[in-house]
């Protein structure tokens, strides 16, 4: 258990551009795993490796790797930052022990950076804070930790300051062993001075010593005790404080620097190995039964127990094949072993197992409890499935997997491509379960959903640069769907005569329109007499005809079908009949109750120079945006709005012209909206389908 103890299992999360990578780069440089500092800006980042990432200066999928500080082993994911990319970050939390945030000491926290949060609170990873970019014009460190307080509703303090702010950053002091920590500019920020603080600093860092300890206190009964008596607390009761409330998930300690300029990454990996938990830390790993779905049992994370593990990602490497990345939350794991994935049922042999630093991989024989690796060879196992002993078989909860809003055509340019098109397709979408295709029965077309624009695009440019299949790209498409805005009851009866046996089954289903954006199916007639697998064989034939609407195809959401009356003929009466009478009354009274057609809204915060604010919020108008709230920043104004996907295709381009490529914008998926009845018509009419 002693190994165990110095494993940290961390990623690291924030909004696009606040630094997360950059900061991945100097962690990997100053634990000596780089001999060079790789730089976005350059395309030369070891965790971007992807040639789509290089091009953009982004992070499109999440990297693994490994490094040793302080004779602890950490165990690092640099997760996206784009919201089209949010998949990445909810399965890498998944697995995760602790999280650092890295947010901009000018942008504080924004958009996307309380989305990644909300994702951590929902799997309760404890985190650190990093305020990067000190040295950026309107850098204001105390602004930001405000901000984590008040926006993203944590308890939290400082643990550093800085000294100096912008162009005369420094360094920063340290709060718990009150010192003063000055970089070297001359071997890429590789060595720092400890140095003694003068009167004024050691004055600004009693305050702020003083708001971090009646902090802890809430936490720490032996600190709050010394702290309430006046006694001097030393700094290993400090840092024991700090871990405990930090581990509890209930406080964030905030730490600065500014990576590019190689200043307070040593601090941060200190923070990392000091305050964030061990596998052990986080203790028993909670699951259910393989028998008994509802039963709970759970995972000590010890070598010694029986294996279990979740795969978290599936990627494609070049020269391995698919690679499945797991996290063991107990006992070993052999080349050559067999395991078992309760979920599909099946057994899985072990060919290799690989650590990864981003694309590059080193074999090992074995590996344990609190490992991140990835395993080549696996047949059958998907993203969010458990891997478990055979002999001692467990099921993790499964991931949220967001829906998709926006898709586009393609078709294959050549017959060859058209063989590869499906194959890869099949391929994607293992890797990237936020990733949708099917064809359209009406039109023929092949459509490819997505999260946003780039998402799609990304996926384009590796059909045709990664995997050689080149495709015809039509215009992006929105995901609509199909509601109802009355409350109708229909029955059918389906008879039919196949190969001489008579088929019957009858059924009445009433329909009402209900807030939530799902179909829920609720049986209300009931009788013994009937076959429950016939009850089972109607809710299915509701459930199949959600998929398909009932006007333009398009699924159907906010509704709540029951059962009313259901008739049966003891030598007639079969599953398939009562699946079809179920299909076709659901569909029916969908038409009496009036059908209307919903599109997707979405959540759309742009960051502005102020003088441009008025030209983007007429442009929101005119694109049907709601505007919300507006908060000045800086020289900056952010508009928080809701605006139809339809009218947001391009908008990126004429943001640029319209700000001289000053703004920035984040958009998110917030909920689907009924249309209006003229809008709904011209949407239809596009395709066809005329009322």
């Amino acid at each position: 258990m002693k190994n165990l103890e110095s494993i940290r299992n961390i990623g690291i999360m924030a909004h696009i551009d606040a630094g997360k990578t950059t900061t991945t780069e100097r962690i990997l440089y100053y634990t000596g795993v780089n001999y060079k500092i790789g730089e976005v800006h350059e395309g030369t980042a070891t965790m971007d490796w992807m040639v789509q990432e290089q091009e953009r200066g982004i992070t499109i999928t999440s990297a693994a790797t490994t490094c040793m500080w302080n004779k602890h082993k950490i165990n690092i994911i640099d997760t996206p930052g784009h919201v089209d990319f949010t998949i990445e970050v909810e399965r890498s939390l998944r697995v995760l022990d602790g999280a650092v945030g890295v947010f901009c000491a000018v942008g504080g926290v924004e958009p996307q950076s309380e989305t990644v949060w909300g994702q951590a609170d929902r799997y309760k990873v404890p985190r650190i804070a990093f305020v990067n970019k000190m040295d950026r014009v309107g850098a204001d460190f105390f602004n930001v930790v405000s901000e984590i307080k008040e926006k993203l509703g944590k308890t939290t303090a400082a643990i550093q300051i800085p000294v100096g702010a912008e162009d005369e950053f420094k360094g920063i002091i340290d709060l718990v062993k009150m010192k003063k920590l000055v970089w070297q500019d001359e071997d890429l920020g590789a060595k720092y001075e400890a140095q003694d603080l003068d009167e004024s600093e050691a004055e600004e860092a009693a305050l702020y010593r003083d708001e971090l300890i009646s902090t802890l206190a809430d936490y720490d009964d032996d600190l709050a005790e010394a702290y309430l008596e006046g006694n001097e607390l030393s700094e290993d009761v400090v840092k024991k404080a700090i871990r405990t409330a930090v581990i509890k998930n209930g406080f964030i300690p905030v730490l600065c620097g500014t990576a590019f300029k190689n200043k307070g990454v040593q601090p941060l990996l200190d923070a990392v190995v000091d305050y964030l938990p061990s596998p052990v830390d986080v203790g028993a790993v909670k699951g259910f039964e393989v028998k008994n779905r509802e039963k709970e049992t759970e995972r000590m994370p010890d070598p010694t127990e029986a294996f279990s593990g979740l795969a978290f990602k599936i990627a494609t490497d070049p020269f391995v094949g698919q690679l499945t990345f797991l996290r063991i939350y107990s006992g070993e794991l052999k080349v050559g072993a067999q395991v078992y994935n309760p979920l599909e049922d099946k057994k899985e042999r072990i060919n290799k197992i690989l650590q990864m630093h981003a694309n590059k991989r080193e074999e090992l024989q074995v590996a344990k409890a609190g490992d991140i690796v990835a395993l080549s060879g696996l047949k059958y196992t998907t993203t969010g499935q458990t891997l478990a002993a055979t002999n001692k078989p467990i099921i993790f909860d499964l991931m949220n997997f967001p829906e998709t809003v926006i898709s586009i055509a393609i078709e294959p340019k050549t017959s060859a491509d058209e063989d590869k098109l499906n194959k890869t397709l099949d391929q994607l979408k293992i890797e990237d379960p936020s990733f949708k295709y099917m064809r359209n029965k009406e039109t023929g077309q092949l459509l490819i959903y997505g999260m946003g624009e780039l998402h799609l695009e990304i996926i384009v440019d590796r059909l045709e640069r990664e995997f050689k299949v080149g495709v015809n790209v039509g215009s992006p498409q929105v995901a609509y769907r199909e509601s109802i805005e009355g409350t109708a009851k229909a029955t059918h009866a389906y008879r039919n005569e196949i190969n001489g046996k008579m088929q019957y089954g009858e059924v009445t289903i009433l329909v009402e329109p209900q807030e939530e954006q799902t179909v829920d199916f609720e049986q209300e007639f009931k009788s013994r007499d009937i076959p429950k697998e016939f009850f089972a064989a109607a809710e299915r034939g509701v459930m199949d005809s959600v998929i398909g609407g009932a006007m333009a195809g398009y699924p159907f959401i906010g509704i709540k079908a029951t059962l009313v009356v259901m008739k049966f003929d003891e030598l007639d009466s079969n599953e398939v009949a009562y699946t079809i009478a179920a299909s076709m009354a659901f569909r029916e009274a969908c038409q009496k109750a009036g059908i209307t057609l919903m599109e997707p809204i979405m959540d759309l915060e742009v960051v502005t120079p102020t003088e441009n604010a008025g030209d983007v919020i007429s442009d929101l108008n005119t694109r049907r945006g709601k505007i919300l709230s507006m908060n000045p920043k800086a020289d900056k104004e952010i508009i928080h709005s809701h605006a139809p996907l339809a009218e947001m295709f391009g908008y990126s381009t004429d943001l640029r012209s319209k700000t001289q490529g000053r703004a920035n914008f984040t958009m998110s998926f917030e909920n689907y909206e009924k249309m209006e009845k003229s809008l709904a018509k011209s949407v239809l009419e596009k395709r066809g389908i005329f009322i």
